[in-house]
């Protein structure tokens, strides 16, 4: 693949997992992620970390998950490797979470794993699907 392509496929994956993400936590579980962690969240996120972590992670999705199914293989491969990826890369917080920090709600833990999951695993698709369309 040409650079451009990437960064075409890098572009729609950044898109898909912003804005997924952000109805995720601003709207669908906002509540539940208070309830949650209550005094522990911010009041105002910083813009900062989370856009260097979408930008990492995005990467390594469109790297990892979507390149591979997009080049050999059919799409529900980017649906497998996508959710495995997500499932890895939330645990890697949400394990360390558990096993480090006093009061760690386990069931916040488990539903971020499984956001991780299913939001990766939609990326990595959307982004295979781009890029099988624009061959």
């Amino acid at each position: 693949m040409r650079a451009g392509d990437w960064l075409r496929l890098y572009a729609v994956g950044v898109a898909v997992c912003f804005g997924l993400d952000l109805v995720w936590l601003g709207v669908v579980a906002k509540g539940f992620y208070q309830r949650q962690f209550g005094t522990l969240m911010r009041p105002d996120p910083q813009w900062l970390p989370a856009t260097l972590f979408y930008l990492v992670y995005v990467a390594a999705v469109v790297v990892l998950a979507a390149a591979p199914a997009l080049e050999r293989g059919p799409l529900s491969h980017a649906l497998g490797r996508g959710a495995l990826l997500g499932l890895a890369a939330y645990s890697a917080f949400d394990l360390t979470g558990l096993a480090l920090l006093r009061g760690f709600p386990v069931e916040a833990a488990l539903v971020d794993m499984a956001w991780g999951s299913a939001l990766s695993a939609v990326v990595s698709w959307v982004v295979a699907f781009a890029g099988r369309a624009w061959r």
